[in-house]
């Protein structure tokens, strides 16, 4: 039996016990809580014994009672005993109490139905989903009930799908893609050097070859780094975070000067997380890879801040650079995605760094966002659980 029908079915068993219970104490108090005192009514009609006529002394006899017409209308039920009162209740309340049922269940059939109206269309939207059709939506309306909660959970649990799966298939392709040209770049190496080239020839092949070689290392490694983020054991050791970030600004300085870009550093002391020092030194070094890569050439400015406030410590990269769209921005930690077609791209990255850092983040009980700055550039904003031995 559905739902709808048990609920109707338990409706109804509650109605009529109740109605009947209604009926059982009117009919028991009725008969038995009063005391009754009834007399035989004498009727002496006018025409037939006048009362000028009538001997004072003579006593009234009892009649028979019957049918009185009186206003022109004649009643033909009358209450003369105890038991005609009983049977006069018991037949009102059992008349009422049929027309009350009656009522009382087809309101009750009605609102039932309307009020699970939401789990038919959950249910259908359920059967769509697991045909693999993510973008039906209940888009429930009505007060603010279980059911409608219900709704739109389940309308939220099939946008975060439907995104994640989009997510998921952008990756294989951009993965693909990634893993794809340097292997087609060995294969026509490869036939080149089948072809018998000279010995200056296969000098460039042997070049060619090895940095191919090293970039689907580098690609393999990084995914590995990301599959080592998303299951890795949180750590509760205590992390300095702002002597982390002053390293990881140490070993970028380099780097930063032969790009051209300004490097500046400006942490609080004290900022301790718990977690593995490993990882959010990685964390960090992504962070200024990608703000260093994405700048201005030789005109670029990247400032590293750490603070940090009664239960986080925020770590914030800021950097200039190109225009960022708003819808890009979050798309940026989608494993391969890059912000620049690749064609045009100089592939100097693999587009797995922001992705490896929100992993981090998250496996540290953190989040990671990142916001485009109105002259171009981004923000990315990295917050974590303060320690709870921290000052």
């Amino acid at each position: 039996m559905s739902i709808h029908g048990r609920l109707f079915l338990g409706f109804a068993t509650a109605l009529g016990a109740c109605a009947a219970l209604m009926v059982a104490i009117i009919y028991v108090g009725m008969r038995f809580l009063p005391t009754y005192d009834f007399s035989r009514t004498v009727i002496v009609p006018e025409t037939v014994l006048p009362a000028s006529s009538a001997p004072a002394s003579e006593p009234l006899q009892p009649a028979e009672v019957g049918p009185v017409r009186g206003g022109g209308t004649d009643h033909l039920a009358s209450i003369s005993s105890k038991e005609d009162v009983w049977d006069t209740v018991l037949l009102v309340s059992a008349g009422g109490v049929l027309l009350v049922m009656t009522l009382g269940l087809g309101t009750g059939w009605l609102l039932s139905r309307r009020l699970l109206a939401p789990l038919h269309s959950i249910s259908e939207a359920a059967a769509k989903a697991a045909d693999g059709n993510l973008t039906e939506r209940i888009r429930a309306r009505g007060p603010e009930d279980e059911l409608k909660q219900l709704a739109d959970t389940f309308d939220t649990m099939l946008t975060r799908l439907e995104r994640s799966f989009s997510a998921h298939q952008r990756f294989a392709a951009n993965a693909s893609h990634e893993l794809l040209t340097p292997l087609a770049t060995t294969r026509a190496a490869l036939q080149v050097a089948a072809d018998a080239p000279t010995g200056e020839e296969l000098a460039e092949l042997t070049s060619l070859l090895q940095e191919t070689n090293e970039r689907n290392i580098s690609v393999v490694r990084a995914l590995l780094d990301l599959a080592a983020a998303d299951h890795a054991p949180f750590d509760p050791d205590p992390v300095d975070l702002a002597d982390l970030v002053e390293r990881a600004a140490a070993d970028r300085a380099g780097q930063a000067q032969s790009s051209g870009v300004r490097l500046t550093v400006d942490t609080e002391p004290d900022c301790e997380v718990m977690g593995n020092a490993t990882l959010l030194r990685q964390l960090i070094l992504n962070l200024l890879d990608n703000a260093l890569t994405h700048n201005v050439p030789e005109a670029g400015v990247v400032h590293l801040a750490v603070v940090q406030n009664e239960t986080t410590v925020v770590v914030e990269v800021e950097n200039t650079g190109p225009y960022v769209e708003p819808a890009v921005v979050e798309r940026l930690f989608e494993p391969f995605y890059r912000a620049r077609s690749r064609v045009g791209s100089d592939r100097s990255g693999h587009g797995l760094g922001l992705a490896i850092v929100r992993s981090i983040a998250a496996s540290h009980h953190g989040t990671a966002t990142a916001t485009g700055n109105p002259a171009g550039g981004l923000t990315l904003r990295i917050e974590l659980p303060k320690s709870p031995d921290g000052p």
